[in-house]
């Protein structure tokens, strides 16, 4: 192996949003994330419940008053 082209790695702390956390080696430094296998939806086998009626709401809010309009094509 050459020498100096191998990055080195550290001790890092991974830590989930839901309060996990990992012990591991890594080339960067601490490392925060959102979801992990603790808390994921997949492996833990419940819903989360999504505020998907405010994302339509606010979708039908944006283009709720917008219309599709049949424009003349090019080629007639």
């Amino acid at each position: 192996m050459k020498a100096d082209i191998h990055p080195n790695y550290k001790e890092t702390t991974i830590q989930c949003a839901c309060g996990a956390s990992y012990h591991t080696r890594s080339t960067t430094g601490n490392i925060k994330i959102g979801i992990c296998a603790a808390c994921h939806p997949f492996f833990t086998g419940e819903q989360k419940f999504v505020d998907t009626a405010g994302r339509i709401e606010k979708f039908s809010r944006r283009y709720g008053a917008v219309t599709l309009r049949r424009g003349k094509s090019a080629s007639a």
